[in-house]
């Protein structure tokens, strides 16, 4: 007995160098280092825990068959992309100079132009935002399509889902994706709800042990995008759920409602998503109408996520971090960043740059608070300032660059949407709407909580211990 027990733990210890042999040779392999680091630190210390986790969520692309599906996009739309390309609001020379090679970066990863003779309106009131939404789908003529992340079923999701019925009973078509993990809570009873009244909906990016071409639970479709005649659309950080759906939050968005031709590059991304998850190609003349110029805002479309094989978002806001000649302000829930855009932020900061981050001061989420948290010192000694927001969770995601440029959309400051989810953000290049923004952002400066390194740095030791031990697993995050 006692030499069986010895044979068992020998063949045990084994196993667990051959999984850190393994892990040593496979990890590195088209990672960042603080990736690989995380995860060869976690295989050092329990490997056989570290092989469980990386069957799950360690190779962060789709599988092949996701893959050969996507590489059909370029053929089965080439028309619509050929159109995009050519539409007369297409525009560089309007752009100012100093972030053009940003907007050539943009085009080049998404293969969408910047387009004039647009409007942009900045929506803040979460119910008014809501209000809004259900007036336009209930002005729809011919189709109305809604990506959300979270899509609840309570009195302000209803709200939507009612005017979607209606809208059907008036002959629009309505198509429906909903992120299968973010809504899973709310699935089985919205998906029959919506078939009900006539809506086509799907689950977007399905999981389950026992389901055919099942993916991976944390590769998600994090976008927010509603799409109403192909002439409105909507985009932002709000999902269709009441602002206190979560015990103990309430939560503050910021929506941008568009019109113009830049809504034609939100519908392509819905349509190209739609393909992903039903096999059908939608492209007829009322999906993507004439365009007619409704302002005069410069703005592009940039989605971003696991099916592309580069970071867009990451890509283009680091090209817009080193350009930025007087004032950086990033909003965003979370903020975990990898060292490339760390060092954007501190460099931007040192070469005297005026770099402002709001954060909410309450945090949902308690290891993504501690590693985000772990940041502070760095960025405090930079010269960086950290507002902490304290009125309500601050869910707003978006970026201001001088008075040039501004972004909004659903994409985190972190490694999970650079890399794991799948984002879209609407990017301005108009000093009108960057204004607007800042309106905001005064705002959530005046009732925000302003760090100092000081106070940073005296808080007690166990809290520093904890935040660099959660730090160490970031990567992951």
């Amino acid at each position: 007995m006692h030499t069986a027990a010895n044979v068992w733990w020998s063949l045990f210890f084994a196993s667990e160098w051959a999984i850190r042999l393994g892990m040593l040779a496979v990890v590195p392999m088209r990672r960042s280092p603080q990736a690989a680091s995380a995860w060869l630190l976690l295989t050092l210390v329990s490997p056989w825990a570290a092989f469980g986790l990386y069957l799950l969520i360690g190779w962060p692309k789709m599988p092949r068959w996701r893959e050969q599906l996507r590489s059909q996009l370029p053929e089965l739309f080439a028309d619509v992309v050929g159109r995009l390309r050519n539409l007369p609001s297409a525009t560089m020379t309007e752009i100012d100079p100093s972030v053009a090679q940003a907007a050539r970066l943009a085009t080049h990863l998404s293969h969408l132009q910047p387009l004039e003779g647009n409007r942009v309106e900045l929506l803040g009131d979460y119910d008014g935002v809501i209000e809004q939404l259900v007036a336009d789908i209930d002005a729809a003529t011919n189709h109305v399509h809604l990506i959300f992340y979270i899509y609840g079923v309570d009195s302000t999701a209803d709200r939507v889902t009612d005017a979607l019925a209606r809208a059907v009973k008036r002959g629009v078509t309505c198509r429906v994706l909903v992120d299968s993990v973010g809504s899973k809570s709310t699935l089985k009873a919205l998906l029959p709800k919506l078939a009900d009244v006539g809506v086509a909906a799907y689950r977007v990016l399905p999981v389950g042990l026992f389901r055919r071409r099942a993916l991976r639970f944390d590769l998600r479709n994090h976008r927010k995008i509603a799409v109403i005649d192909g002439r409105i659309a909507y985009t932002g950080s709000q999902n269709l759920i009441t602002a206190d759906f979560k015990q103990r939050f309430v939560y503050e968005e910021l929506m941008a409602r568009v019109t113009g031709p830049v809504v034609l590059e939100l519908q392509f991304v819905f349509v190209s998503d739609w393909f992903l998850e039903t096999g059908e190609v939608i492209k007829d003349a009322p999906i993507f109408p004439d365009p007619a110029k409704t302002g005069a805002t410069i703005a592009q479309i940039l989605p971003s996520g696991p099916d592309d094989h580069t970071e867009n978002n990451l890509s283009l806001i680091i090209a817009l971090l080193y350009g930025a000649q007087s004032r950086i302000v990033i909003t965003t829930p979370y903020f975990i960043p990898d060292e490339p855009l760390l060092q954007a932020l501190v460099t931007a900061a040192l070469r005297g740059v005026d770099v402002h981050l709001i954060l909410p001061y309450m945090i949902d989420q308690i290891l993504v608070g501690l590693a985000q948290r772990s940041y502070f010192q760095q960025m405090l000694d930079a010269g960086i300032q950290i507002h902490l927001y304290k009125p309500a969770f601050l869910h707003a995601k978006h970026i201001s660059i001088d008075d040039k440029v501004a972004i909004i959309g659903s994409s985190n400051m972190d490694i999970r949407s650079f890399l794991l989810n799948a984002e879209v953000m609407l990017i301005c290049y108009d000093a009108g709407v960057t204004a607007r923004i800042r309106d905001f952002e005064i705002d959530y400066i005046s009732k925000s909580l302003l760090l100092t390194a000081e106070l940073w740095r005296a808080r007690p030791r166990i809290s520093q211990l904890t935040r660099n031990l959660a730090r160490l697993f970031s990567p992951l995050l």
